[in-house]
């Protein structure tokens, strides 16, 4: 089994299949007293053994995934009405019912967390990011560290999913510093014979004479030697695992002039000019696009380091669907002020903010060479402002260039590009395998699941899947 990103998602499903198995504790109480009573019917037998679909049935929370809610709830049994009783899991490890997996990742394990500014405060509560079997909140009182408001840095955390990886003895498994180019099917005849061999050494029960499926998975790619080289390499695999998370390629709003130097679509960008002294207090305003928590976090960050900003997003400020009208203002007080700006601040009327306009309802037409900006309103009416850069933050697509046609005919609508949030690959909501394509898996953002909070439900179906193929799972 081959999979293809680093970040949580790979790292639990990891953990699941390294033989580390979930089961239900014995004098456990868990608050939702139907599933205590299906937990107890068969408490010798493990959660990934058991009937995942009859488990889930009837759990309510803030996935639309199934599992993902067992999973969450078996861990966190009332974590959403602010309680923290202790799991109903008791792990134990089963060394023989392990199965061969190599995990594929560009960053250190951790994946995408290694990428954001580590001061950046997590949206999830510290606990929710958490992986199975070593809570976050002890792993940061070792640190001698609290959380605070409840909430973790993505320093701390990028450390964590390392450290976890270590703790749990799954680094054997991970391939880091990796890219992969190409994943797609081949047909086991066309593979050379030694391939066999090598594959035959490592465990691979890929040629078993009975296997009725004679088209594996070819995945190519290349790893970057210490000295910077680049060393190409091709793996076959009867699974493949995509969790390759979201991160990737920052969406464009297609207009003119976005190209320009000046025009930024990461974060990173507005860290680096404030370091390099290139934007400050006397510099024209920078101009933020989006109305979403990374631009929220942009605008922290400016206000914090005193520039002036030009808000400009599409929505109405009070639109249900504005993340800022989701949020409970107690555990989230620096958003809350952000959403007041947005409120407060318009160009048509003055407010208490300093260095701060807001255009609501408004969109980009260009970006000059001059660095003039021109936006219009619903109503058509058009503005210029003179910016010093501009941050285009209007969320991220997966980068799946690596599967044959970027992954669209995986996707829930096959004539639109993969979106975590509007187009998720379309999966099985009880196993995670594609459902256009038997022996590909999608976990995490690819599948719909945005937290991690979340994912860790969707390594559970994959892992009882895959345990299920290999035969690793008791009658």
């Amino acid at each position: 089994i081959v999979f293809a990103g680093n970040g949580p998602s790979g790292i639990c499903l990891s953990y699941l299949l390294s033989g580390y198995t979930p089961y239900f504790k014995r004098h456990s109480v868990h608050p939702h007293p139907i599933l205590q009573r299906k937990l107890e019917e068969a408490p010798e037998v493990s959660v990934l053994d058991q009937d995942l679909e009859y488990l889930s049935e009837g759990l309510e929370g803030r996935s639309h995934s199934p599992v993902a809610l067992l999973f969450d709830t078996l861990q966190r049994p009332d974590t959403d009405f602010g309680g923290t009783a202790e799991s109903v899991l008791t792990w134990w490890h089963e060394p023989d019912r392990a199965i061969p997996h190599l995990v594929l990742g560009r960053n250190a394990p951790g994946g995408a967390w290694h990428s954001i500014e580590g001061s950046m405060v997590t949206l999830s509560r510290g606990e929710w990011m958490g992986l199975p079997d070593l809570p976050f909140k002890e792993w940061l009182k070792q640190k001698r560290r609290g959380l605070r408001n409840n909430r973790a840095t993505a320093e701390d955390i990028a450390q964590y999913y390392q450290h976890y990886v270590m703790k749990k003895g799954l680094q054997k498994n991970f391939k880091c510093g990796t890219v992969v180019t190409s994943v797609r099917k081949v047909s086991a005849e066309s593979i050379s014979n030694h391939t066999q061999e090598d594959l035959q050494e490592d465990g691979g029960s890929l040629w078993n004479s009975n296997e009725k499926s004679r088209e594996v998975f070819q995945v190519d790619g290349f790893f970057k030697t210490v000295e910077g080289d680049k060393e190409p390499f091709s793996i076959h695999a009867e699974n493949v695992v995509l969790a390759t998370g979201t991160y990737d390629n920052p969406t464009w709003l297609g207009v003119k002039g976005e190209n320009l130097s000046y025009v930024h679509h990461q974060l990173s960008a507005l860290e680096e000019a404030v370091k390099n002294n290139s934007v400050g207090i006397m510099s024209d305003p920078v101009l933020i696009v989006g109305a979403g928590l990374t631009a929220a976090d942009a605008i922290l960050f400016a206000q914090h380091c005193s520039i002036p900003v030009i808000h400009v997003f599409r929505r109405r400020v009070t639109d249900p669907g504005l993340i800022f009208n989701q949020l409970p203002k107690m555990m989230y007080p620096e958003y809350h002020k952000v959403h007041q700006m947005m409120k407060e601040q318009t160009a048509a009327c003055a407010g208490p903010y300093e260095c701060y306009i807001s255009l609501p309802e408004h969109h980009v037409l260009s970006f000059g060479k001059d660095k003039k900006c021109i936006f219009q309103d619903k109503n058509g009416c058009q503005k210029a402002y003179k910016v010093s850069m501009a941050l285009v933050l209007t969320g991220s697509n997966p980068n799946l260039s690596f599967l044959p046609n970027d992954g669209v005919d995986l996707a829930l609508d096959s004539d639109q590009p993969v979106n975590p949030k509007r187009n998720p690959i379309d999966v099985d909501p009880f196993t995670y395998e594609c459902t256009q394509e038997k022996g590909l898996y999608a976990l995490g953002p690819l599948a719909g699941d945005n937290f991690v909070r979340f994912v860790q439900g969707g390594a559970l179906a994959a892992a009882s899947s895959l345990l299920k193929k290999a035969n690793k799972n008791p009658p």
